[in-house]
Parts: structure tokens; C-alpha cells; sequence
């Protein structure tokens, strides 16, 4: 489908669909997996999401029809998840998703890494979004652009007008040996979320290495082919600086 022809408010490029997840949000929710990303994580676990040009074309009728159907097995403690790839970078789409999610009560919820400019259509989103899981890639900067080829300024931006303007969110961060696991790095994360009003929860994913294969399907090369996986030992001593249980 040629997207020249296409109103992108009512049509958005879909990598994947899952009608029954438990870990993007509280509940039971129905996860929207939207095609495309502009960052370069080295760890990314969904490789095969960053081309905008993959995934399908589906319009907003017919993904809000399917989300209609699960509503009873969703609501009310769980809802929708939009996640990626990116899903900001489709933003004009979500804004008319959410706002036919919102007539029906459907709890929203937005995973991104807020390395956005904060548009005036990002924040009418955001107007509509009812939590968001926001992933901090690295605290520090020079570190983040490194691992994910920008700096963080835009994320940290983002989480502070978050807080701003009472959104709920959730930070989660990929624990990484040798990347993201130092303890200063840690103590400073620690000290800029304790700064945010609105952080509900606070995630620590351990990183591993079961997207790999995605890479080498793409014949792409693995930047961390030698980095071990996180452990437990590995996790339970960053929630230990970090405060968190």
C-alpha cells in the first residue's frame, strides 16, 4: 500500500499484534507493536522493527474493531499498550486512537524511549495517555549516545514533562553488563528519578540476548556478541542502589 495515498491519522504501519499481554503495563493488556525506530540500541531485542518501511499498513477502524473485541478481557484493570519500535513516531495516528479509546474507557498506555521533540502533537497525546512506560537508556549522556546513537537529552526532557504535567509513568531500564550497570551511573539515575513527581514504578529489565538471532537474519552485525547476560545477583544489586524493591 503506497502511503502517498494514504490520511496517516487513520492508518498506522503495524510490525505485530498481541491480544494478551502482561508485562507492557497493569493488567491484561492488548499491545499494539508499531513498525519503525530512529534510535540504534545495540541491545535491541526487536531488530526487525526499525525499518518504517516493514511491517503492514492497517487502518484505525480496523485495529480499534479488534481491540473492541477483547474489551471485556482487558477492562477494567488492564487496556492498551502502544509500543515498537518507536510509537511516537506515529503520533498523528495515535492522538485518533486514543481518542476512540478514551470514549470507550479504555485505559492508554504509551512504551516509548521520549527521544522526541515535545511537538504540540506529542503533547495532545500525552493529553490522552493515561500511563506511560518510559525507558531511560543510559543516565548519562555522552554514555546513551554510545549505546543507542543519540545522546539523552530528549528522554530526560521528556520524563520532566511527564512529571510537569502530572502523567503517570513508569521508568524502566535495561540492566546491561558493562553498559548500564555502574554504580555512579545507578546513584544518578537514582538521584534524577527521586526528582520526577509522577514515577509510579521503577523497572529494572535484565538484558539478554534472545533477539540475536533477528540481527543475523538481517545480516546485521551484534555489537554485544561478548556481553554475558544479567543475572538476578546482577539485578538485585541494582534495585539495591537504586532503592527499589
Amino acid at each position: 500500500m503506497d502511503n502517498k495515498n494514504l490520511d496517516l491519522r487513520y492508518y498506522a504501519k503495524v510490525h505485530s499484534i498481541e491480544s494478551f499481554g502482561t508485562v507492557d503495563g497493569p493488567g491484561i493488556r492488548f499491545v499494539l507493536f508499531l513498525q519503525g525506530c530512529h534510535l540504534q540500541c545495540k541491545y535491541c531485542h526487536n531488530r526487525d522493527t526499525w525499518n518504517i518501511n516493514g511491517g503492514q499498513y492497517k487502518s484505525l477502524d480496523d485495529i480499534f474493531e479488534k481491540i473492541v473485541k477483547y474489551k471485556n478481557y482487558i477492562c477494567p484493570n488492564g487496556g492498551v499498550t502502544v509500543t515498537g519500535g518507536e510509537p511516537l513516531l506515529q503520533v498523528k495516528f495515535l492522538i485518533e486512537l486514543f481518542k476512540k479509546l478514551k470514549k470507550e474507557n479504555i485505559h492508554t498506555c504509551i512504551d516509548t524511549s521520549g527521544m522526541v521533540s515535545l511537538t504540540a502533537d506529542i503533547k495532545y497525546l500525552l493529553s490522552l495517555t493515561d500511563l506511560v512506560l518510559l525507558d531511560i537508556k543510559h543516565i548519562n549522556s555522552e554514555k546513551c549516545k554510545k549505546l543507542v546513537g543519540f545522546n539523552n537529552e530528549k528522554e530526560l526532557l521528556f520524563a520532566k514533562y511527564l512529571s510537569d504535567t502530572g502523567i503517570h509513568m513508569w521508568i524502566r531500564q535495561v540492566l546491561i553488563p558493562d553498559y548500564t550497570d555502574d554504580e555512579n551511573d545507578l546513584l544518578n539515575l537514582k538521584k534524577f528519578i527521586s526528582s520526577l513527581k509522577t514515577v509510579d514504578k521503577v523497572e529494572i529489565l535484565p538484558y539478554h540476548d534472545l533477539g540475536k538471532y533477528k540481527w543475523k537474519k538481517l545480516g546485521v552485525n551484534y555489537d554485544l556478541e561478548n556481553i554475558r547476560i544479567a543475572t538476578e545477583k546482577d539485578v538485585l544489586k541494582a534495585k539495591q542502589i537504586l532503592g527499589i524493591s
